[in-house]
């Protein structure tokens, strides 16, 4: 057995949780509804009658998608590599999430990946340049200084 490689794992959860913010953002074009409509009314004018929630939700669920699978462009780039960079952006990107009904789903998952994404960091994982790789060892042996 191997060890549990985290920053894997939470790129899979992340990955997920992108694909459904994604599918919130299309489906609360047809359905606007605040999940906190509940408790105030005050929010609704984030999705009726001008959709800025629904498109930020399609556009951090396209940019989740596109980050942890990577897309070739931002494949190997310190973007791509930083888990630093991943722990800024996902508290806004759950935020997005979880204001829309249709999304809370996916802030649930956003949630459990970012906790996944802090524990790979103070065990002092690194993202490997090339997407889907693992860190290669460093050979003891005798130093050819």
């Amino acid at each position: 057995m191997g060890k549990l490689i985290k920053n894997h794992w939470a790129r899979l959860i992340v990955l997920t949780a992108a694909t459904y913010q994604f599918a919130a953002g299309i489906h609360g074009f047809f359905w606007p509804k605040v999940f906190w409509d509940f408790l105030t009314k005050n929010l609704d004018g984030a999705v009726k009658p001008v959709p800025i929630l629904q498109i930020l939700n399609v556009l951090f669920g396209m940019l989740g998608m596109a980050w942890e699978w990577p897309l070739k462009p931002l494949a190997g780039t310190a973007l791509h590599r930083s888990i630093e960079m991943r722990l800024l952006v996902l508290p806004v990107s759950t935020l997005c999430a979880v204001l829309l009904y249709q999304g809370t789903n996916s802030a649930l998952y956003y949630l459990i990946g970012m906790v996944v994404y802090f524990w790979a960091y103070s065990e002092g994982e690194v993202v490997c340049a090339e997407p889907w790789t693992l860190p290669r060892r460093v050979r003891p042996g005798p130093s050819k200084v």
